[in-house]
């Protein structure tokens, strides 16, 4: 490989990876227009979207180990692959209870591209790049979102979902093909066979490494809070900035991770601009009974943006070799398929019953969980075999 970061290949992975997150947002931003479809579907409907993060609950850190061992760069190459078939499939619209199955199938193309491409990242970008390459793959999520709305409604409403499927299809496999070009061969390294038993020792091994665990269970705290607030929290905003509101949260996370996210990183290790995030949400949680601004918001989901960022650079920080990075990439998928799972119906629950003092308790839980989980780990760090980690990763 290369001395150097090739950063035509970096973007070329988070293009890869906005495809992962248009699998999300290919049936969100049409989800009423697939309930004109789809009439007689009723709740079940909600299952189109929440399917696809079933199989990263159950096969997150199986995905780790598998593309640790059969190579990230053959497994990205085949679940984008397999993305792009399951979406010209869709082009079909087929009966609910087939779209369903094709859903979580899909699922495993998501996990798949999830867990491979922030591997191969940070493994390709070197130095003072690598920072800025994972906060530029923690935006994907929250990017793919924004052009499937700028792009993708106006494509469904003149032609009809089979179109944004049909796009989505050409897309993935546009990438698989770009990537099949650029990506130079990864061998996987020796290791022993995957069997069940080996399997079950390593997710204990891998949630008992304080290095190896902690972007995941602090990621469980992240994405339990982000989208069930994102949600939620603009329709108890009065309505003259509701709208600006739910405009600009998303955007803000986007915009510090990339600015303010990207120069703390050139100076501070991980761990700690990721407890400052937490804290910095925290406080803006707490202000929300105090004032209608819509600024207070926004404010807390500019602070998530330094935790995305900055988690993920904890990832490649914490642990040094690519097999590490894709058992820790593949905890980080299957807690944050776990958070976006459940954090909207718990949120819902507690405002239902607590209203904005619910919201705020929920807040301030979560964040105060993803300080206290990097707290414990660090000290678990320092406090293990000397040279165990690198004396940058600790805060």
């Amino acid at each position: 490989m290369k001395t150097g970061s090739d950063w035509g290949l970096i973007l070329a992975l988070w293009a890869a990876g906005l495809g992962a997150g248009a699998q999300f947002a290919k049936v969100s931003t049409i989800f009423d227009t697939l309930g004109q479809i789809y009439p007689g579907a009723g709740a079940t409907l909600g299952f189109s979207v929440s399917l696809l993060s079933f199989l990263g609950i159950v096969f997150g850190l199986f995905a780790g180990l598998v593309a640790a061992r059969l190579g990230v760069r053959r497994l990205l190459i085949g679940g984008l692959l397999l993305g792009a078939a399951v979406s010209a499939f869709q082009v079909t619209l087929p009966p609910m209870p087939v779209l369903l199955v094709s859903r979580v199938v899909e699922g495993l193309s998501h996990l798949v591209i999830v867990v491979a491409a922030p591997t191969l990242l940070g493994s390709l970008a070197r130095g003072r790049a690598r920072p800025v390459a994972m906060t530029l793959w923690s935006t994907f999520f929250g990017v793919a979102f924004s052009v499937t709305a700028l792009l993708g409604r106006p494509l469904s409403d003149a032609f009809g979902p089979a179109a944004l499927f049909a796009a989505h299809a050409v897309y993935m496999a546009a990438m698989a093909a770009l990537l099949a070009w650029r990506l130079p061969p990864v061998p996987a390294p020796p290791g022993p066979r995957l069997t069940l038993r080996a399997i079950a020792a390593r997710h204990v091994e891998a949630y008992r490494s304080p290095a190896t665990a902690a972007p995941g269970l602090a990621w469980l705290f992240y994405t339990l809070s982000y989208v069930s607030i994102l949600t939620v929290l603009p329709a108890m905003l009065p309505e003259a900035g509701r709208s600006f509101a739910a405009t600009a949260m998303p955007l803000a996370g986007i915009v510090v991770s990339m600015t303010i996210g990207n120069l703390l990183l050139q100076r501070l290790p991980p761990v700690p601009v990721v407890i400052g995030g937490f804290a910095l949400a925290a406080v803006a949680a707490a202000a929300l009974p105090f004032t209608a601004s819509p600024w207070v918001p926004v404010a807390l989901i500019g602070a998530l943006g330094l935790v995305q960022g900055a988690n993920f650079e904890a990832i490649p920080a914490l642990n040094p070799e690519p097999e590490q990075q894709a058992i820790a990439n593949g905890a980080v998928a299957q807690m944050g398929n776990l958070g976006n799972t459940l954090g909207t119906p718990i949120l819902l629950a507690a405002t239902g019953a607590f209203g904005q003092a619910g919201l705020v308790g929920f807040a301030l839980l979560a964040f105060g969980g993803g300080i206290a989980v990097h707290l414990a780990l660090a000290r678990a760090r320092a406090n293990g075999p000397k040279g165990a980690e690198p004396r940058a990763t600790r805060p």
